[in-house]
């Protein structure tokens, strides 16, 4: 049985990337690992509806298609954590730390550099496809809209870097983080998630629906829910958007 082979897809402009693959998925079939990418999307955003801003022709806005039959949906989160540590993995070979603000934003010190989008199509039982949109501020040097807290590769290290290296190499990293997952190394998966975690050790200033309290962070299930244990011990359990740091 032969296999076609990923397709990579370059629009001069896009809305979205997302919005793209799917259009594409729908009407195709797509190999895994097929690309969508774009110089200048003009209207990408991340989870929960936040948008994105990105400058053309200065970062990475992208979207791949992954096939994970091979994964219960209830199990899906696994592919948040594949894709957060496949940037980190990216930053590293460029001389640059990072770590995973839960569930998924990747950040430099306390700023934003990355934001992961990803949307899963269920048949059944399975996982039939996820599509996965990235956007890696890469060589843009002034943000205008109003997010709190943006950085991108060349304000940081002060260099510019040339887009098509640093695609190919994240698209390498996710590579392979995505083959431990095929290969059920989730333990492994797990324990570097949770090491790369954004303010994973110590007490940290929190936010929920009743206000602002003090906890660490204790845990993240597969399911990727967030538990917290507060100054007196209290174990509080959160799913994405009902709780947040104080930054």
């Amino acid at each position: 049985m032969t296999h076609s082979a990923p397709e990579f897809i370059v629009y001069p402009q896009l809305e979205s990337s997302n919005l793209e693959m799917k259009r594409l998925a729908s009407k195709q079939q797509l190999a895994e690992y097929s690309l969508v990418i774009t110089p200048n999307q003009t209207a990408g955003h991340g989870q929960a509806g936040n948008s994105w801003e990105s400058e053309k022709d200065k970062n990475l806005t992208f979207s791949i298609l992954l096939r994970p039959g091979f994964l219960a949906p209830h199990l899906q989160f696994c592919i948040s954590k594949v894709v957060s540590l496949a940037i980190i993995d990216t930053l590293k070979t460029l001389g640059i730390e990072s770590s995973i603000k839960w569930p998924n934003d990747i950040y430099i010190e306390d700023s934003k550099v990355a934001g992961i989008l990803i949307e899963n199509s269920i048949f059944g039982h399975r996982l039939e496809y996820s599509i996965v949109g990235i956007g890696l501020n890469v060589n843009q040097e002034q943000f205008v809209s109003d997010a709190p807290n943006p950085i991108s590769l060349i304000q940081h290290t002060k260099l510019n870097h040339r887009l098509d290296d640093v695609l190919e190499s994240l698209v390498d990293q996710l590579e392979h983080r995505y083959h431990q997952l095929e290969t059920d190394r989730t333990a492994l998966i797990d324990t570097e998630y949770m090491n790369a975690l954004y303010r994973k050790d110590g007490t940290h200033l929190f936010r929920d629906e009743h206000g602002e309290f003090e906890a660490s962070i204790d845990t993240v299930n597969e399911m990727g829910l967030l538990t917290l244990v507060d100054t007196v011990g209290t174990k509080r359990e959160y799913a994405f958007k009902e709780v947040g740091f104080v930054l």
